[in-house]
């Protein structure tokens, strides 16, 4: 029963965390005095990041998965309510929601549901595996947005969050790369030889 508690507390809290993460990034958006702001708030790796570092810190693959997809879609879901909020100077009417859902915006909750599970999943792989392949593909999906947008003709603005979005992934590469060499070297240490714990 308190194990049953405490894995509600852990989900109700990791979507609370989710729901404020969409919030924050819509807000974000909305610094017009400050051009870096739209810049932060359309950045993609964060939305990807956001499952895997749930995923990563739960016990089972279901619940990695699961809290994957429940996370993005809280995160969708905060990044909305806060479009139509008082804080952004909205009056939000239900013709007003349908018409941002129609909009176009309708096929991020559908991306949502496939990178959610997926990058949930590459999470808790990484950590309880420690497969590098998991942790790399994070590392290389921040690393490589502004290449990515800038093929499709949506340059990043700002140099500053260009480089600093670059030096995140790049950061994590080297953690990745770093805890797997600890990984190898630990399995092949053999008790009694030089070097190991007897």
């Amino acid at each position: 029963m308190a194990r049953c508690a405490t894995i509600a507390f852990v989900v109700a809290v990791c979507l609370a965390l989710a729901l404020v993460f969409g919030g924050l990034d819509q807000y974000v958006g909305s610094f017009s005095a400050h051009p870096w702001g739209a810049d932060v708030s359309g950045l993609s790796a964060p939305w990807l990041i956001l499952p895997f570092v749930v995923g990563a810190g739960q016990r089972t693959v279901r619940r990695a998965v699961w809290l994957g997809l429940g996370c993005t879609m809280a995160a969708l879901v905060g990044y909305l309510v806060m479009t139509f909020s008082p804080v952004e100077n909205a009056h939000p009417t239900y013709a007003g929601v349908l018409g941002f859902l129609r909009g176009g915006n309708l096929r991020w909750f559908a991306a949502g549901a496939l990178t959610g599970p997926l990058f949930g999943w590459l999470g808790h792989r990484w950590r309880t595996r420690r497969t590098v392949l998991a942790g790399l593909a994070a590392a290389v999906v921040v690393c490589l947005e502004p290449w990515a947008r800038a093929a499709y003709g949506n340059v990043i603005r700002s140099s500053a969050v260009t480089a600093g979005e670059v030096a995140a992934g790049a950061a994590f590469g080297v953690l990745v790369a770093v805890r797997a060499a600890v990984g190898r070297r630990r399995g092949s240490a053999v008790p009694g030889e030089p070097g190991t714990a007897a």
